[in-house]
């Protein structure tokens, strides 16, 4: 039973419904008491709505809670993790569900997408947005003064936890990373405090933020700066199979050549033999170079004239657009699907071994799987954004990012790998060049991991465990890592904001937590989470070594949102 009189007004009433016992020694007395702290909804298993709300863009895998808050406001998370600590339950967060890291199997899940406030500041060039918001919010809420987030390629990826990352955009080169623009943020700690945290009020633990905040707490605002770019020249230039290696070694070649108001990656697709792709997609093998450039039209056509040289193209899509039209040059999915993907930070690369991985994942592959190579440096190098406060963001000095990503057919959640196989996904990649997957199943350019500091934006172990689903999961992933080992020589570390799969179940688990970050910046982290969740209560985030080794030990409203200072744009 969902408790739909609280989620629709600012009061409890007199005598709040209390959903079921849930299978825990939590009480019906202790919920009631949730349930009249909190203004959104309260759910157990086999509540009306509880498996709506716990699920996300991620299919492969939901978070099993006991509790589930639909968190209306920062008092609600408040509320919530106070309950959780008093029964001794650990919390987990997701908005959009696109990032994935660990599922909670019982626990506390705070679903925050009913958080969706927005207010732009003009004037000053910020945003500041709640814990639900996803980038295409911002961007339009943005667009009208001729201002930009440090969005990534999706807009329907959450932005708080894509941010903590450190989350690679679309202007990643020019502006850096989106970690580096932030002011300041409004987290709930794991003693239910809440904290307003920026640079001077407490610095080590602002750093820490930004780019290693996941399982610090959870982030129920943050205030960031805009940049001014109201257009863009971009889009996509799409090689076929016959031209994929002249395309490699020339794209390798060319990233070396151009200035850094020019973003881009290169993505490699086999789209499968399916009636409904068009007759242009159906079967190929597809190489797309996507463009993300700041400067004028004319200028973007002298830059991008050697990749043109290639040879005839399947499509050419570079053109002049308006920012609030920058989703169309990866036209990431906007259907959930179920996926798994790893990823490596590279301090260089060769076309050999370029060409090594491309022959791995690509027709002859096991299982599809999409190969994508974001160009990195530029302002990303650099410590610090415009007030020069540095952030925590690992291996700055990297110069590319391989990331893989394969679709687990058939294994979404409750029904496990079967009958399915590869017919949802593949029947979600589009009709036509304009609305395929662009390389990039899942929208993740450092998508995110949606609003969840603890990480836990994208649900993580739990639905498909059935030997079908071990079974693909296993041969994704060795296909992965062989991949991978084409470009040991270069490897640094990895991303977090694009590591999805329940990673930390992999016999490296340790590894793959401290590849994220070099060892004095993990150490320093780890100390900062032993320090501020002490007993592990956000314990569900993608780099959780800080916490792999413990073991946890066993009053407030909410105010009507502030007036938007430029405009406010709902969920």
């Amino acid at each position: 039973m969902e408790i739909n009189d609280l989620a629709r007004t600012h009061h409890a009433p007199a005598t709040p419904a209390v959903p079921a016992t849930p299978a825990t020694a939590v009480t019906p007395a202790a919920l009631a008491e949730l349930v009249r702290q909190t203004r959104g909804p309260v759910l157990v298993p086999g509540d009306d709505g509880y498996d709506t709300e716990r699920s996300g863009f991620q299919l492969a895998y939901r978070h099993r809670p006991d509790v589930i808050v639909g968190a209306e406001c920062a008092g609600d998370v408040v509320a919530a993790v106070g309950f959780a600590r008093a029964q001794g339950l650990p919390v987990a967060v997701q908005a959009t569900g696109h990032g994935l890291s660990a599922a909670t199997d019982g626990g506390l899940l705070i679903s925050t997408r009913r958080m969706a406030g927005v207010r732009v500041d003009a004037a000053a060039r910020t945003a500041r947005v709640e814990a639900g918001v996803v980038w295409g919010q911002v961007v339009e809420a943005a667009a009208p003064y001729g201002l930009a987030p440090l969005n990534g390629s999706s807009p329907g990826v959450g932005v708080i936890s894509y941010t903590l990352g450190g989350g690679v955009g679309v202007l990643a080169r020019t502006y850096g990373f989106a970690a580096d623009q932030v002011r300041s943020v409004d987290l709930v700690t794991a003693d239910a405090r809440q904290l307003h945290v920026t640079a001077d009020s407490d610095p080590e633990l602002f750093r820490a933020l930004l780019g290693g905040g996941h399982g610090l707490g959870v982030v129920t605002a943050m205030e960031f700066g805009l940049v001014p770019v109201a257009r863009l020249y971009g889009g996509q230039l799409v090689f076929g199979g016959e031209r994929i290696d002249a395309a490699l070694a020339a794209y390798l070649h060319w990233t070396a050549t151009v200035p850094d108001e020019l973003t881009s990656s290169l993505a490699l697709i086999v789209y499968p033999d399916l009636p409904q792709l068009p007759e242009p997609l159906r079967g190929r093998y597809l190489a797309q170079i996507r463009i993300a450039y700041t400067g004028s039209a004319e200028e973007g056509e002298r830059l991008v004239a050697p990749l043109r040289a290639v040879g005839p193209r399947v499509s050419d899509e570079l053109r002049e657009m308006p920012y609030a039209d920058s989703h169309t040059i990866h036209r990431d999915p906007s259907d959930p699907h179920a996926y798994d993907g790893d990823n490596a930070l590279l301090s260089g690369l060769d076309a050999a071994a370029l060409h090594r991985v491309a022959a791995l994942t690509g027709p002859d592959a096991p299982v599809m799987c999409v190969v994508q190579l974001n160009h990195l440096g530029g302002a990303m190098a650099k410590r610090g954004g415009p007030d020069e406060v540095a952030g925590s963001v690992g291996h700055r000095d990297a110069r590319f990012a391989l990331r893989l990503l394969s679709p687990l057919p058939g294994a979404e959640a409750g029904g496990g790998l079967g009958a399915e196989a590869g017919e949802g996904l593949d029947a979600r990649m589009g009709d036509g060049l304009g609305a395929r997957t662009g390389g990039d199943l899942g929208a993740r350019t450092g998508d995110g991991l949606g609003a969840d500091v603890s990480g836990a934006d994208g649900p993580g172990s739990g639905d498909a465990s059935s030997e079908g689903a071990d079974a693909a999961l296993a041969t994704v992933r060795a296909l992965h890592a062989e991949a991978l080992a084409a470009v040991a020589p270069w490897r640094i570390g990895r991303s977090v904001n694009f590591l999805f799969g329940s990673h930390g179940e992999r016999p490296d688990a340790a590894e793959v937590a401290r590849s994220v970050h070099d060892a004095d910046e993990h150490r320093r982290l780890a100390g900062l989470k032993a320090h501020h969740d002490p007993e592990n209560v956000f314990r569900f985030h993608p780099s959780g070594a800080a916490a792999a080794d413990r073991t946890p030990a066993h009053g407030h409203h909410c105010p009507r949102p502030p007036r938007p200072v430029a405009v406010n744009v709902p969920n």
